[in-house]
This record gives C-alpha cells, sequence and structure tokens, in this order.
C-alpha cells in the first residue's frame, strides 16, 4: 500500500501549507484531495510535488507491506 504520510510531514517540515501549494504554486486542489484521501496519482503529478517542493520521492510516497 502506498502511503502519502511523508508528503504531510515534508509539507509541515517545510512550512508550506495546502493554500499555499494550490494557490502559490499552481497545484490541483482536486489532485490534493486524492491524495488526501489516499488515491492514486500519476507519476506526473509526483513529479509535479517533486519539483515544487525541491525534495525526492520519498519525501512525497512511501511503500507499506499489505498485511
Amino acid at each position: 500500500m502506498i502511503s502519502y504520510d511523508p508528503l504531510f510531514q515534508t509539507l509541515k517540515r517545510k512550512h508550506i501549507t495546502e493554500y499555499q501549494l494550490v494557490y502559490k504554486h499552481g497545484f490541483s486542489a482536486y489532485i490534493f484531495n486524492r491524495i488526501k484521501h489516499g488515491q492514486n496519482i500519476t507519476m506526473k503529478t509526483l513529479d509535479t510535488l517533486c519539483f515544487i517542493l525541491n525534495c525526492p520521492v520519498s519525501d512525497i510516497i512511501e511503500y507499506h507491506k499489505d498485511k
């Protein structure tokens, strides 16, 4: 299972709010809502987040083996 927990930790660490991500950086509010609900995102979205936050993929997602 893919978890977006690292993204929320990265946003907190970099002092970036959801509002700033959407309105200052032009990130889609719809896609951010999908992330908050644990739904799938595209590799392009992942690339965009890495670019905006200037971080590696591991700061956005992590993998947890299903039980």
